[in-house]
């Protein structure tokens, strides 16, 4: 029988604030988000974490692919074929995250 050593991949977790969290997406050049959709979205994934329990990790390309930003409904319907009256109904479809009274995210579907 051979000696095999089986080595565990290993990680270590970093806790990220605000600042990490808008500095990361900078880093990869992303400007997916303005700079209050960005500050929403961590927001809304920390209570995420808080709700579930459940470490997430930051991964700025899945979350970019993940997440849109809208300025408005209008843009919205014009992406999706619909005629929302409301921003609040787009919550029958996927997770909504509102950043002003016209500007929200959206989980994409």
């Amino acid at each position: 029988m051979k000696n095999e050593i089986k080595r565990k991949e290993n990680k270590m977790k970093q806790t990220v604030n605000i600042y990490d969290f808008q500095r990361a997406f900078k880093t990869y050049d992303r400007d997916n988000f303005s700079y209050d959709g960005l500050k929403a979205l961590f927001e809304y994934l920390e209570e995420y974490e808080d709700d579930t329990g459940e470490e997430l990790e930051l991964d700025v390309i899945a979350l970019c692919c993940e997440y849109m930003e809208y300025d408005s409904l209008k843009e919205y319907n014009e992406d999706y074929g619909t005629e929302y009256g409301e921003i609040d109904d787009i919550q029958d479809d996927t997770t909504l995250i509102k950043i002003d009274n016209n500007s929200f995210i959206i989980q994409q579907y």
